[in-house]
């Protein structure tokens, strides 16, 4: 009985898998190119400025790895490695960190995924998307608080619009 069980579930795997969205076998996604992901991180970078604040910036392709990374002078040495965890939470979650870190504090359903190496839950980790898909994140630290270091990131990413209709 275990032996036909087995085969049943076999058979209903490889009815799912032969369906129509594997039938083609490869995907085609968009992707920042290292020249916009720089774009950004100076844009990003320059609204801090205006605002007073030094800085950190990480820009990060679809799969949170770095693309881009600049540290004003007087930022602290903790900023870059902030930034790059900031846009990786952005990434991952598919969600600005400032909800997230919202969403997550202790006594809330999704406290847990504090836990998750990686990831940091604080305001400053932004999604970047064309066309309604996903294509990288940009993070910043160093200005005095989350909400702040978003709007850099905001304000950051008004200098690439027009290069992200691909």
């Amino acid at each position: 009985m275990t032996m036909f069980k087995t085969l049943a579930a076999v058979a209903v795997v490889a009815g799912v898998l032969s369906g129509p969205a594997s039938a083609e076998g490869t995907f085609s996604t968009k992707s920042l190119t290292p020249e916009v992901a720089v774009t950004l991180a100076r844009a990003t970078l320059e609204a801090c400025r205006a605002q007073g604040f030094q800085v950190a910036v990480a820009v990060v392709d679809r799969g949170g790895n770095a693309q881009a990374l600049i540290r004003d002078r007087f930022a602290g040495p903790h900023t870059p490695e902030t930034a790059i965890r900031k846009a990786y939470t952005a990434v991952s979650f598919r969600a600005n960190t400032t909800g997230l870190a919202d969403n997550s504090q202790p006594g809330k359903e999704s406290s847990g995924v504090r836990h998750i190496p990686g990831v940091l839950m604080l305001g400053g980790g932004v999604v970047v998307q064309s066309a309604g898909e996903l294509i990288g994140g940009v993070g910043v630290s160093g200005a005095p608080g989350g909400k702040l270091d978003e709007d850099c990131a905001l304000k950051g990413l008004e200098a690439i619009v027009d290069e992200l209709a691909f």
